[in-house]
């Protein structure tokens, strides 16, 4: 039992494995390949994210440009103006001039997507609408006091 010599196979050496070496390389190439395949699908199916392209100061209001329609929820809450978007953007401020008055807005990002805030030293009632523009887009909020 000395050394690796067949002998009536009474040794303690294994004997050759008589299987193939290149099915377990088939395999991992196969889940390689659905992996990739099932990543581009998903890639494919994923919906484009919203995004805030673009905020335009008007006559009494704002419009806000987005990529596709958002989805908005908005409140008239004691004499100030706020909707919330589900949408992707950077944090803006600014200033209108509603009837020759001064009116601040901010937009802030939130959990729930983006805020847009309106406030005036009068209480403000506002109404918002989106309509879609040359493959934009666009909600208008207009303010009254």
């Amino acid at each position: 039992m000395h050394g690796s010599r067949r002998e009536d196979d009474e040794h303690s050496t294994l004997e050759p494995d008589l299987r193939s070496k290149a099915f377990p390389r088939v395999i991992l190439s196969l889940a390689i390949v659905g992996l990739m395949v099932g990543l581009m699908i998903g890639r494919l199916t994923t919906p484009e994210e919203r995004v805030l392209e673009q905020v335009t100061v008007v006559q009494d209001g704002l419009d806000l440009w987005f990529n596709e329609e958002p989805k908005l929820h908005g409140e008239n809450v004691e004499g100030t103006v706020a909707v919330v978007f589900e949408a992707q953007g950077k944090a803006q401020r600014g200033q209108l001039t509603m009837q020759g008055k001064p009116v601040g807005w901010r937009l802030q990002k939130s959990e729930e997507g983006l805020v847009l805030t309106v406030v005036a030293a009068r209480p403000l009632r506002g109404e918002w609408n989106a309509t879609k523009e040359a493959g934009r887009w666009r909600v208008q909020v207009r303010l009254h006091e």
